[in-house]
């Protein structure tokens, strides 16, 4: 396998904790985005939707997102099980998988991605060319920081995201609050179930990867 990755991105980024927590060792190229390595043809040819993580198998399947990239390596390497161990946990990383992809990633790449300079032509990732819409940053930032906020009152309830056990959900989590302070939105002190969760993660070797 080869996996396409870009250091800097938060995105990717998940896809590198969810290989490390699985003990993985996969070859890993890096695609340069500030430099717009993604739309070279090469790498068009690779993942036509221009966008990283990728995760190129053996059998020239690409898979091309972090859903479907943790999904293909849970069932090649089940353990440990980072996207739930029964039904109901199972169903709970999932739920909460899609909260912090739609309520937290999003808001944030909504306010970066219309209003940085190097987003101008891409407001949206891709190969299309998208304008921005300097209306919705500030949407996405309220959108971001009241998940935050909804973060921190789950993990009031559970250890982690989905319950009881680290899980995909909680790497998505960790990726999207650093996220965050791109666009200059840091938790509060107050948020202290949240502050713990996070120092918890950070000492997991998967932090740094």
């Amino acid at each position: 396998m080869k996996f396409y990755d870009y250091k800097a991105a938060p995105s990717p980024r998940r896809a590198r904790m969810f290989i490390a927590e699985k003990g993985l060792d996969i070859e890993t190229i890096q695609v340069d985005l500030g430099a717009k390595a993604q739309f070279d043809p090469a790498y068009r040819a690779v993942n036509p939707r221009c966008t990283v993580p990728a995760l190129a198998l053996d059998d020239g399947v690409v898979l091309c997102d972090n859903a479907s990239i943790a999904r293909y390596l849970e069932e090649i390497c089940p353990e440990p099980p980072l996207l739930g161990r029964d039904p109901v946990e199972k169903a709970l990383v999932a739920e909460w998988l899609g909260r912090v992809e739609w309520e937290g990633f999003m808001g944030v790449a909504e306010a970066l991605r219309n209003t940085s300079d190097f987003f101008k032509d891409s407001a949206i990732p891709g190969p299309q060319r998208y304008e921005q819409i300097p209306a919705l940053a500030q949407r996405g930032r309220q959108r971001a920081e009241a998940f935050i906020a909804v973060m921190d009152q789950r993990l009031a309830e559970a250890n982690y995201l989905a319950g009881d056990a680290f899980s995909a959900a909680d790497i998505a989590g960790y990726a999207f609050v650093d996220f965050a302070a791109w666009v200059k939105l840091k938790p509060g002190p107050e948020l202290e179930h949240l502050a713990n969760w996070r120092e918890a993660i950070s000492k997991r070797p998967s932090a740094s990867a």
